[in-house]
């Protein structure tokens, strides 16, 4: 008796194990494509805009909303100082997030699904 029962609990286990590794390569998975979808729309937040590549960011756009349609210098994604109109920039930084940024929710809520 205590064979059967030993040998019912080492089946037990291996099948846990199984389990627990599927379920952490699942995750794995997740985390990666979590990460490339990221990477993705980052990249995509990056546009030229008056002979400077610029990033869109809230951060930015924040500070873009202080200059009132004033010609202002700002340092691009490269360093380099270009002379920008302020208030066009901003719009142009606007729609560039919500584009991308709505595009990512869609794909995030995608692959939430499939988790």
């Amino acid at each position: 008796m205590p064979e059967f029962f030993a040998l019912s609990v080492k089946s037990v286990i291996i099948v846990t194990m199984s389990d627990i590794v599927t379920q952490i390569r699942t995750r794995f998975d997740h985390a990666v494509a979590k990460k490339t979808l990221q990477e993705k729309y980052e990249s995509r937040m990056l546009f030229a805009h008056a002979g400077g590549m610029f990033k869109s960011t809230p951060e930015i756009i924040t500070f873009l909303s202080l200059y009132n349609n004033e010609e202002i210098v700002l340092a691009d994604v490269y360093n380099t100082p270009i002379k920008v109109n302020a208030a066009n920039l901003k719009n142009e930084m606007q729609k560039k997030w919500y584009e991308q940024m709505n595009a990512w929710l869609v794909e995030w809520s995608e692959l939430q699904k499939q988790r």
